[in-house]
């Protein structure tokens, strides 16, 4: 008697559990396209009979039916780590990839209006000259296209100070959600140390932080450290970012403004005063930081320093045993419009008399002067073109050192593209949820329901037989 009785309760034992296998894998099927979200499965274990010995207390049957020990997440730890610092460099190089493209976009080259064209027809402007130093309208449009090619050096220069200016907003507004995202973080490992310590189920809560986090590393390049009851210590360059339920905050100090950014550079630090984070190998936060303390900065340098050596050069030439069509020396072309230094931002047309041109290499003669059409300097004017260490070439060096640079960061942003997809493939095989494998699961949990159900309805017809029909 008192064994058939307690098959009733392992039979009811199997019922509870299997439908709760077949509650999670509903779950785990309902949230197959949901991000971030880890399949489950339900941890079964036996109950047997007691292990304790005692003189009138005995079991002398193992028959003790299953309970449900836990819920297990089946998320793979090695993996997430391993996804937060592949995300955190793939969201670096493609961030630098960004940088680099707005700068390529500033020279435009190869095109018909980049600054080797403009370099071309102000060459051939000389050349026209040379060949009719007497015409004013060869002067005029030689005068024309240098203002050209000093305008365009203006533009290059200011859309390169403007993509520093909008690089500085976009850092700051990834700090705020760096500071946002990781207050949600600490909220969310209070919430899991109190569900856990309760003994209730965190799973969901642990899939929202494991999804915050990972934006956080994508972000700065964050690490984690597991913590105590289900929580995790996130930290950022060394420091804790996030240690159970505290988070602490950051900010941006240095230039606020590209003239400044040379002898205060742009960094982050904590807002309660201590010590800079240590310099972000990962994560946009630390692409926008290098960008703007180092690529926007040697972009804006070699784009002036350009602009002082093709000023340079042409004022050189230009006041070298030349002279104007008003029989005087020639005079610089070109001039700083604030300051004395030259820089792509201040160059400026030093006149803009097309009679000033010194086309001429012997001084003019005669009433009316007479240039005797010569031309001999505007011809050496030309020849500064195919100069070894003229302006063109170090133009094209400029632009094949940029070239050379987009190559090897877009190669490495494929390679790592592809590095950060074979980690996700993984993480997806270890959490991911497998519709077929549910499906198979769904189909166990039900055979093995039916199957318990069989045996209470047996067990039922036999206590009915044992206790109603006896006396029949």
């Amino acid at each position: 008697m008192g064994s058939t009785f307690g098959s009733l309760s392992t039979a009811l034992s199997s019922l509870y559990a299997q439908r709760r296998g077949l509650d999670v894998t509903g779950q785990n099927i309902a949230n197959a396209n949901t991000d971030g979200y880890s399949r489950q499965r339900v941890n079964m274990q036996s109950v047997g009979a007691s292990v304790v010995p005692a003189m009138y207390a005995r079991a002398d049957t193992a028959a003790g039916g299953v309970t449900v020990s836990g819920l297990d997440r089946l998320r793979d730890g090695f993996l997430e780590l391993r996804g937060q610092a592949e995300h955190g460099k793939q969201s670096m190089l493609t961030t630098d990839q960004a940088t680099l493209q707005a700068v390529e976009k500033v020279y435009t080259e190869p095109s018909d209006t980049g600054l080797q064209s403009q370099l071309s027809d102000l060459w051939a402007g000389f050349h026209d000259v040379a060949n009719n130093a007497g015409d004013s309208a060869a002067r005029n449009q030689l005068l024309q296209r240098a203002s050209t090619l000093v305008g365009s050096l203006h533009s290059a220069r200011g859309d390169l100070t403007s993509q520093w200016t909008s690089s500085r907003e976009q850092l700051g507004t990834l700090v705020s959600e760096v500071n946002s995202t990781a207050a949600n973080v600490a909220d969310l490992n209070q919430a899991i140390v109190r569900a856990t310590q309760s003994n209730l189920p965190a799973n969901d809560l642990m899939d929202q932080r494991d999804l915050a986090v990972m934006h956080l590393a994508e972000i700065a390049g964050v690490t984690t450290r597991q913590g105590d009851s289900g929580s995790v210590d996130v930290f950022l360059g060394g420091t804790a970012l996030v240690r159970q339920n505290l988070a602490s905050q950051l900010r941006i100090d240095g230039a606020t403004e590209f003239e400044g950014v040379a002898t205060d550079p742009v960094t982050m630090r904590w807002v309660d005063g201590g010590t800079y984070p240590a310099s972000l190998d990962s994560g946009s936060a630390g692409s926008l930081i290098g960008a703007l303390n180092g690529t926007l900065p040697k972009a804006v340098d070699d784009l002036d320093r350009f602009a002082q050596v093709f000023a340079t050069a042409v004022n050189d030439q230009h006041g070298v045993g030349s002279y104007d069509l008003y029989g005087n020396v020639g005079v610089p072309m070109f001039k700083a419009s604030v300051g004395s230094v030259i820089t792509a931002e201040s160059i400026t047309m030093a006149f803009t008399d097309p009679k000033l041109v010194a086309a001429s290499s012997i001084a003019p003669s005669g009433t009316p002067l007479v240039a005797n059409l010569d031309g001999g300097n505007a011809t050496k004017l030309a020849h500064l073109a195919s100069a070894r260490d003229g302006p063109d070439a170090m133009y094209r060096q400029l632009v094949v050192q940029l070239g050379v640079q987009v190559q090897a960061v877009n190669r490495n942003a494929d390679i790592q593209t592809s590095v950060a997809a074979q980690v996700d493939s993984l993480r997806d095989a270890s959490a991911g949820v497998n519709i077929d494998e549910e499906m198979i699961n769904m189909l166990a949990y039900q055979r093995a329901y039916e199957g318990a159900s069989r045996l209470l309805t047996t067990i039922d017809s036999t206590l009915d037989t044992l206790i109603n029909r006896m006396g029949a």
